[in-house]
């Protein structure tokens, strides 16, 4: 050791507040606390990734990332928790007060926001046509929708069954709809489809194809087949829509007055009035 050396201080040791400490670890930010509605947010993702057959109480707790049983602290099955999704996409729906003179006004709002509300989650309207409306969240749409028929003057075996009609073409329209749009998407992604994601192209393929047919087999065929495919679906509803509103207004008493009802379907004289 040189005299240098001997002159130089040794460096200290680190002092306790200078010496490295392990990081504590950072708590977890708190899991928001299962419950109802998380479990039908979840299950709405899961449906419109995977469809109505891919949807499953285990992939519902897979998205919320719990275990299958802690959801049914919450739902008691698969059923209760379709029916509390059908409940939930309705939460905020109205129906105005019934006015006998919009009367057909108002239904046509009602059916284009039923389905709005069916399209805006894949695969609603399989699960609408499986649930009635009659539970207590779902009964007081009922009963403002019988009261525009009742209050347009409909008779009561028209009003009664005229609710479930529309219902029905809503649901039916809304399920070909998704129907296309899955099999588009599973042309686009290399799946086997008979499917083409172009409606346009296909539309002018199938008016052209009804165009050719032979004229003395097909006279109808050939005379409509500009107007049997349209690109719209917003078109054929409310065209089908219509069909069913001047339907029902026959029934109203001046109009049979006029004309008359269709056999066993009239007013209070039908045989099940």
């Amino acid at each position: 050791m040189t005299d240098a050396d001997a002159a130089t201080p040794a460096p200290l040791p680190p002092s306790p507040w200078e010496r490295e400490r392990p990081t504590r670890d950072r708590p977890a930010p708190a899991r928001a606390p299962l419950s109802r509605e998380r479990v039908v947010e979840a299950a709405f993702i899961v449906l419109d990734r995977q469809g109505l057959d891919g949807l499953s109480m285990r992939q519902v707790a897979a998205e919320l990332g719990v275990t299958v049983s802690a959801l049914y602290a919450h739902v008691s099955s698969k059923d209760d928790l379709l029916e509390l999704m059908y409940t939930r996409l309705f939460d905020g729906f109205t129906l105005p007060e019934p006015d006998p003179e919009r009367w057909r006004e108002q239904l046509r709002d009602f059916a284009r926001s039923v389905r709005r509300r069916l399209l805006s989650h894949r695969d609603m309207a399989r699960i609408s046509m499986a649930h009635v409306p009659f539970t207590a969240e779902l009964l007081p749409h009922v009963e403002s929708l019988l009261a525009v028929f009742r209050t347009a003057g409909l008779p009561d075996r028209i009003s009664a069954e005229a609710g479930d009609l529309i219902s029905t073409y809503i649901d039916g329209f809304v399920l070909e709809e998704g129907m296309w749009q899955d099999r588009a998407a599973q042309q686009n992604t290399g799946a086997s489809s008979l499917a083409r994601p172009d409606w346009r192209e296909m539309a002018d393929e199938m008016q052209n194809y009804f165009a050719s047919l032979p004229p003395a087999d097909f006279p109808h065929l050939r005379a409509l087949s500009g107007l049997m495919v349209t690109d719209s679906s917003d078109e054929r509803f409310d065209i089908g829509l219509e069909i069913i509103l001047r339907g029902l207004a026959s029934y109203l008493p001046e109009a049979g007055a006029e004309g008359g009802h269709p056999s066993g379907a009239g007013g209070e004289e039908g045989p099940d009035a």
